[in-house]
């Protein structure tokens, strides 16, 4: 009689996986809660700030291409690490806002219009794929599995760039709407 094995993925990996779902699962809850918390008006200032910080982490995703390039390795997990620190305060940033704001309607009007929604939504389902690709990458720098960690980047570094520059770009198209 034959036997089945179940490999068991390592701890690492079901973590990495828990998380990719997890993330933009809660993400999604919290931005579908209809009663908006009143968290006060700085509030209003978010959308700057988390434009600000998605054209600070494109800057520093390509630093960090060009470090690695000119085999800084020090300059380039600095770069690196503080990207994906950002990419935290982003989400901290972007869930205070929207659990506590209505949605800022585009205003544009004619071949603007699908520019827009199509930068957005790609900048949404994008934003939601990446978040395994860089948990894999940092996950592998860190614990020096270069092979694994170049696999990873490879997907996350085009994927990160362009999320953080439509990220900016939306933030522009929209920003003459806010209230």
């Amino acid at each position: 009689m034959a036997t089945i094995t179940i490999e068991k993925k390592p701890k690492y990996e079901r973590i990495i996986n828990v998380l990719a779902i997890a993330i933009p699962v809660a993400v999604a809850v919290l931005l579908g809660i209809r009663q908006k918390i009143d968290l006060g008006e700085w509030t209003k200032v978010l959308p700057h700030v988390i434009g600000m910080i998605n054209s600070l982490t494109a800057v520093l995703l390509l630093l960090g291409y060009y470090f690695i390039r000119n085999n800084n390795l020090t300059a380039h997990r600095q770069m690196m690490t503080a990207a994906f620190l950002l990419g935290a305060v982003f989400l901290v940033c972007y869930i205070l806002y929207h659990v506590s704001n209505e949605s800022t309607p585009f205003g544009g009007e004619g071949a603007i219009r699908p520019v827009y929604y199509f930068l957005l939504i790609s900048h949404i389902l994008l934003s939601i794929v990446v978040v395994w690709f860089v948990l894999r990458a940092v996950y592998f720098g860190y614990t020096n599995q270069i092979l694994q960690h170049r696999k990873a980047v490879k997907w996350a570094l085009p994927i990160w760039l362009y999320v953080s520059i439509s990220g900016v770009i939306v933030y522009l198209m929209i920003s003459p709407y806010y209230v």
